[in-house]
């Protein structure tokens, strides 16, 4: 007898709060989380955000205000946003929601820690870095 994978809660609503630009996620294990645009944005799944593999990721600025346009189902595991700013490569998992929500506190501090590092801050415009571009994106 093979042993189920773990159960990955499912959502049972997305909202999207243009006002708040938050977008609310309530799963079928009773969590309920309010994800601002924003920390969506800067930690999007996509190539061009997190790079094609570690210590490539590129960091985000300027996002503050950003906002989601449209949002289309991918099946029946997440959604693809279509932010503001023209970014629509990142497919958004269930799980990946979920750990946004859930760890939003940490994702903040660590964003922040790396702007630091960086001497930019949240509102700075994006910089392109020389030899960076990726030919797929």
């Amino acid at each position: 007898m093979s042993a189920s994978p773990a159960h990955t809660p499912q959502p049972t609503a997305l909202t999207v709060h243009q006002s708040s630009r938050q977008l609310e996620v309530a799963f079928d294990d009773g969590a309920s989380f309010r994800i601002p645009f924003e920390l969506m944005r800067v930690y999007s799944p996509s190539a061009e955000v997190q790079g094609h593999g570690p210590g490539q990721e590129v960091l985000q600025t300027g996002k503050r205000d950003v906002t989601i346009e449209t949002m289309d189902p991918i099946g029946h595991y997440a959604v693809q946003p279509h932010f503001s700013d023209g970014h629509d490569s990142g497919i958004f998992t269930w799980q990946y929601l979920y750990r946004l929500g859930a760890e939003q506190e940490a994702l903040w501090a660590r964003y922040e820690q790396r702007l630091a590092e960086a001497g930019l801050d949240r509102d700075a415009p994006m910089q392109a870095k020389a030899g960076s571009a990726c030919g797929s994106h």
